[in-house]
């Protein structure tokens, strides 16, 4: 019997299927990390891929950011395609200067003839009430580095292909995978046609205002646009995907036609990606705009401790409260 090509599963699971298929179909494909290989990862994303390709095509390394990605550049000067994980947002920092320094830049450096297809996978965001330094959202970090790309899936499908494809850039890869998000389980079609890496989606059309969010908080966006409905609002809800190309015709075409923005972000709302979104749609859309771009994320302190995650995150009131006000003008 053939294997069905739709199936439904985690995003976490979506994940290690996509990383089992590229193992698979091409040699020089390698997953290295803390405990990706005998453990499975933390989250259980690399689970049975060390037991099937064998420990030298997925390797544990030491408990050392900065070397694990520098390896990884060597590999990829070699031939190689590396996807190395970050066991924790928090922890990415050690391995700062190499991405940035070295990683970003290596391609212009060698004037296009080096390439780098090097996929940094981080777990990020909150909502799982984890301790101090496993519950950021640094991805604008990355996302103001010119030289890598960096991009977040929503849901399954998204995990699943969007891997694939940064696996297959020869550009850098930042893969921040939302693990509040892991566990939501959504259809995947393995022989499907996806969109391009970095091309938003119009996860639910509107009329009267667009909602713009990415990675964890594109359901709760959903959700926003259910209670809006119920109110006899009818709200867009666009998802990014990437924040490193940002696809901001996509959001054009969606507050020329609606009128309205609220950005939604975990990460701090202070120089967030919504503070980008919100200057190049007001100068894009000034004569379409009813009312200012607002935006809605996180506070500009340091995350708080699980217990007091939920006063941090932007939830269902949050949201709500900014459609009130953008649709008051």
């Amino acid at each position: 019997m053939a294997e069905k090509t739709v199936q439904k599963m985690a995003v976490a699971k979506a994940i290690n299927e996509s990383l089992r298929h590229a193992l698979e179909t091409d040699p020089k494909v390698l997953v290295m990390g803390e405990d990706v290989g005998k453990l499975g990862g933390v989250f259980r994303v690399t689970d049975g891929l060390q037991k099937d390709f064998g420990e030298t095509r997925v390797i544990d390394t030491p408990l050392a950011e900065s070397g694990i990605v520098g390896t990884a550049i060597g590999l990829a000067l070699r031939g190689y395609r590396p996807v190395v994980e970050i066991q924790f947002d928090g922890f990415v920092f050690p391995a700062y200067d190499q991405i940035v320094t070295q990683l970003a830049k290596m391609h212009a450096r060698a004037l296009g003839r080096v390439k780098m297809p090097v996929v940094v996978r981080i777990p990020y965001g909150g909502g799982i009430g984890a301790v101090e330094h496993h519950s950021e959202s640094p991805e604008v970090l990355f996302a103001h580095v010119a030289g890598l790309k960096v991009v977040t899936p929503s849901n399954a499908s998204d995990a699943y292909w969007m891997m694939q494809q940064a696996i297959q850039s020869d550009d850098p890869v930042i893969f921040f995978e939302p693990k509040r998000r892991y566990w939501d389980k959504g259809e995947v079609n393995t022989e499907a046609i996806p969109d391009p890496l970095h091309r938003a989606r119009v996860a639910r059309t509107g009329t009267d205002l667009t909602l713009v969010a990415y990675g964890p908080m594109v359901k709760l966006c959903l959700e926003v646009a259910d209670a809006a409905a119920e109110e006899g609002r009818s709200l867009e809800v666009v998802d990014l995907r990437s924040i490193s190309p940002l696809d901001f015709d996509a959001v054009q075409t969606s507050v020329e036609k609606t009128g309205r923005l609220v950005v939604v972000h975990e990460a701090p709302v202070f120089l967030g990606s919504g503070a980008e979104i919100a200057a190049r749609i007001t100068e894009r859309c000034f004569y379409h705009l009813e009312a200012p771009v607002l935006r809605v994320g996180g506070y500009h302190a340091p995350y708080p401790p699980a217990r007091l995650e939920e006063e941090y995150l932007p939830d269902l009131d949050r949201v709500l409260d900014a459609v009130d006000r953008s649709l008051a003008y």
